[in-house]
Parts: structure tokens; C-alpha cells; sequence
């Protein structure tokens, strides 16, 4: 009785386990508009993956591969389903995800017919994929219950059904690696395990076979999502969007949720978005926000740009911001291809480059 006494005067007032706090941005993660010196290689409707075999780089824009030179981008070729993920192969293959439920391996970028199909009814929302060092194919799978695109349902859902499979082509088998995930969304092998991002847990985790996840970086201020390989060791995370006051209190108010999600657009429930700023009827709109019809940096972010440097020990070191009141907001993909930083905000559909030298020194580390 005391118990419940006391659960209902914390929830009441807002303290103990009620209290909503989300980490802020500080030390390597301290804001800055350096996303918006970036260089625009391209613009695209439906930019989802990037992958580099070193030389070349293959952007997935909607149904269509393309191959990016510069600034000009050359058609490989379409597919029925929009491109979910992308991975380059050692053999100079290139490996593609469509529609979140099926992967195909071609032994060329331009092969009309595939090696390898894996297509197991497991899959649902597979949204990356990664090499690992023995040639076998890392997915990551969002949810079970969702689509690929419909990743904020699954946030106000709050489920935890995201997967991690490894696809072998010699054997053509699915091993599932974890399972019972907050959104699995993002891989990169790690040893003798893979560091995968979990986004609606705020963190990076190492999955590894027979071994429950083990938390490499945790109480991150935004929801993580593609890795890569850094030159020189670490990796480069991205981040979707960052986390809000609002957004968690929301994600604790079951009977609102359930009615937000019943009778409004999904475009305007009080949820992360990739873009913003485009409509009244977005919530967080207002003079609490703007002066003068201008946007506050510092104001609570519906959509933000983000990309970390990690150091081998997958602790940050620095970051890349586009801030509230910048464009290159949803950044779902980085790598690095020669002295460059390439990468995609896919809130405005844009792959963007940043000049690799200097930038930890201009971001202040």
C-alpha cells in the first residue's frame, strides 16, 4: 500500500523513477554546425545506405543503386523494392537488402541475377549490413512487428523485438546472433563479436555468439544508427535523431500514446522525426522555439544531425552536430572514402562530404 502510495506521488510530481532526464550534449559531444560546411555530392528523393569497395561509391536511393563519382551519379540498376541496406564484399560483390525482408549477393554491382538470395521469414526490417572478418554477412533487423519506414510506430509500440542475424553464402544459412533488441539499427564487426546499435535503448552493444549483449556505450542523448570503420581504427556512428523531454514523457503515457496514434497523422505525433520545421501542425511549434520566426539553437530538437567519432574502445572522441536550426538533420550513413567523410542526411536527401583533415582539431578535441 505504501509502495503504490509512493509510486503515485513520484509519477504526480515528476521525482524518483518518474523523473525524465535525457543526458545532454557535452564533452565529445558537444554541439556545433560543422554538418553544415558540408559539401553536397547529391540529392535524392529516397536516400537510405551508402558502401565503398574503396574506390567506388554505391549510394541506395529508392528502388535505384547508383554509383557516385564526384558529384555525378550513374544507374547501376533498379529493383522491385526499395534498397533497405547496402554492404560492399571482399571479392568485389556488393550485397543488397530490399524492402527490409530479402538480401541478395551479386558478384558485380551491374550482375542482372544474384549469387545468393537469402529470403527467411524471419525478416522483417532489415536496415544494415556488414562483412564480418570469416566472410559471413551481419543483418541487422529493426523489429519484427514493423516495416522498415514505420520505425516510429515501433518507438511509441515500445517494443523490443529488433534481431541480429549472420548470413552465410557458403552454407546459405541464417544463424540468429541476439534477439529482443530496442531497435536494431546498425552493425560493425568487433573481434570476435559485432558492436551494434541499439536505438531506442540509447546504445552501443556487443553481440557475440552464446553471450548475452554487453553495453560498450550507453545514456546516449540520441538514437544511434549505422556504423562503419574508421581509417586508423574506431568507427564512425550516426545518429537519427536526438532524444527529447517530451518524447520520453510521452513514451511513459500509455492511454495518450495509444489515442495520439489512433486519431492523428503520423506525420505530427509527438515523436523524432528525420525533418522539421516544415508545417504548423508539428508539435513543438511556437514561441517557445522562435524569436522573431527565427529557430533557437538550443531550442528541444524534433529532428537533429549527428555523426560520433568513436575510438576503438567505442568511446567518443569527437562529433559532427547540425543543430536544430541547421538542414542536415537525419544522418542514417558514414563512411570514409579517401581524405573524405561521406555521408547521409536523409532528412533533407542529401549525401554530403567533409574533408577528413582537421576535423577533430576544428570540433574542439
Amino acid at each position: 500500500m505504501i509502495a503504490a502510495v509512493r509510486e503515485f506521488a513520484n509519477r504526480f510530481l515528476g521525482r524518483g523513477e518518474a523523473t525524465i532526464t535525457v543526458p545532454s550534449f557535452d564533452g565529445a559531444l558537444k554541439p556545433n554546425q560543422k554538418l553544415e560546411a558540408a559539401t553536397t555530392l547529391l540529392e535524392g528523393e529516397a536516400l537510405e545506405d551508402l558502401a565503398t569497395d574503396g574506390r567506388n561509391l554505391y549510394v541506395a536511393d529508392g528502388h535505384r543503386l547508383l554509383r557516385l563519382d564526384g558529384s555525378a551519379a550513374t544507374e547501376l540498376r533498379s529493383f522491385e523494392q526499395p534498397i533497405s541496406a547496402l554492404c560492399t564484399l571482399a571479392d568485389g560483390g556488393i550485397a543488397v537488402a530490399l524492402g527490409g525482408r530479402e538480401v541478395r549477393l551479386y558478384a558485380d554491382p551491374t550482375s542482372r541475377e544474384p549469387n545468393v538470395t537469402f529470403s527467411d521469414t524471419a525478416f522483417n526490417a532489415i536496415n544494415a549490413l556488414t562483412l564480418a572478418d570469416d566472410g559471413t554477412l551481419i543483418a541487422t533487423d529493426g523489429s519484427s512487428t514493423c516495416g522498415v519506414d514505420d520505425w516510429a510506430r515501433d518507438l511509441m509500440e515500445l517494443n523490443r523485438n529488433g534481431r541480429v542475424f549472420r548470413l552465410d553464402p557458403r552454407t546459405r544459412s541464417v544463424k540468429p546472433l541476439a534477439s529482443r533488441l530496442g531497435y536494431a539499427f546498425g552493425a560493425c564487426a568487433r573481434g570476435d563479436g559485432v558492436l551494434v546499435s541499439e536505438s531506442w535503448r540509447h546504445r552501443l552493444v556487443l553481440v557475440a555468439d552464446g553471450r548475452p549483449p554487453q553495453i560498450v556505450l550507453g545514456h546516449l542523448p540520441v538514437y544511434p544508427s549505422r556504423l562503419s570503420r574508421a581509417v586508423g581504427g574506431g568507427y564512425w556512428l550516426t545518429a537519427f535523431t536526438a532524444r527529447t523531454q517530451l518524447v520520453e514523457f510521452v513514451l511513459r503515457e500509455p492511454a495518450y500514446r495509444r489515442r495520439m496514434m489512433a486519431e492523428i497523422d503520423p506525420a505530427y505525433w509527438v515523436a523524432p522525426r528525420l525533418r522539421s520545421g516544415f508545417s504548423f501542425k508539428e508539435p513543438m511549434q511556437g514561441a517557445h522555439i522562435k524569436t522573431m520566426g527565427v529557430i533557437k539553437p538550443w531550442a528541444p530538437p524534433r529532428s537533429y544531425g549527428l555523426v560520433i567519432r568513436l575510438g576503438e574502445d567505442g568511446k567518443p572522441l569527437y562529433s559532427l552536430h547540425s543543430r536544430v536550426d541547421g538542414i542536415n538533420h537525419g544522418v542514417v550513413a558514414a563512411l570514409e572514402l579517401g581524405g573524405d567523410l561521406v555521408l547521409i542526411a536523409k532528412g533533407p536527401g542529401r549525401v554530403l562530404k567533409l574533408p577528413l583533415a582537421g576535423l577533430a582539431e576544428e570540433t574542439g578535441s
